[in-house]
């Protein structure tokens, strides 16, 4: 019983001569340690919120390698958050992957980072071709255009975007039948930043899309773009079916002319 009482004693004074620091490394990398892919996952994401911090940031680029695809997405997601330029390398590297989540996280961090390089994958995802030769192998372009290996994105993509406020539940009930558009949409209002004239082109194309939360995103894109001379292609979609679809081109049609 002394002897019990004795190591408790000891364990609990070893806990207090913790700093909350010390404290909170252990707890993440215990988690990154860890043989379940879940708390692994959830523990790298976490490192996102530590910036400017050697130790934070290589500890996620070496979660890019887990086993485990969900676990790789989080630690690039986890960069981008940290702003780590550093790792630029290194996340194209994931962008190679042939799981579309991995792709897509490397894509955003990219984005998120400003490197330029992003881009090459949303106008992929929005046209169904490369923007230039170079950037995504073929393994890649068959797995942007096969609907079952973007299934896995659609739900993820569509409830986090909610560009229009009252189109929350109409995009919410398209996500559950349609795993392409929301992923689509959330990639042409990334290619609003990208400016290159090619992506000017592609907005204005899939302008006319069949899915309206794709015409709707291009919409929103153009107008963030701030260049008149795409209007043309908005003109006619104050007559478009999808009111969420009028009210955003009117949208932009009074920013771009004003």
């Amino acid at each position: 019983m002394t002897r019990f009482f004795l190591i408790t004693v000891a364990s609990v004074s070893l806990l207090s001569a913790q700093t909350p620091a010390d404290r909170s490394w252990k707890i993440l990398e215990d988690a990154i340690g860890s043989d379940k892919t879940d708390p692994r996952g959830k523990a790298v994401r976490a490192l996102g919120l530590i910036t400017n911090n050697a130790r934070a940031r290589q500890l996620a680029e070496h979660a890019l390698s887990d086993p485990k695809t969900d676990v790789q997405a989080a630690a690039a997601d986890a960069l981008g958050q940290m702003g780590a330029r550093q790792s630029i390398p290194k996340l194209i590297e994931a962008i190679k992957s042939n799981d579309a989540a991995v792709v897509f996280a490397a894509a955003n961090a990219l984005y998120v980072l400003k490197d330029p390089r992003a881009y090459e994958i949303y106008y992929a995802v929005l046209m169904g071709e490369r923007k230039t030769g170079e950037g995504l192998v073929d393994s890649q372009m068959k797995m942007i255009k096969d609907p079952k290996a973007m299934a896995r994105m659609g739900f993820e993509a569509g409830v986090g975007f909610i560009p229009f406020g009252g189109a929350g539940l109409a995009v919410f009930k398209m996500v559950t039948k349609d795993d392409t558009s929301p992923v689509r949409a959330a990639a042409a209002l990334k290619l609003a930043g990208d400016p290159d004239p090619k992506s000017a082109e592609a907005l204005m194309q899939m302008a006319s899309d069949k899915k309206w939360l794709v015409r709707a995103a291009v919409v929103d894109a153009i107008a963030k773009r701030g260049d008149p001379s795409l209007l043309k292609a908005v003109w006619p979609l104050l007559n478009d079916d999808e009111d969420t679809v009028r009210f955003t081109a009117a949208g932009a049609i009074l920013r771009l002319t004003k």
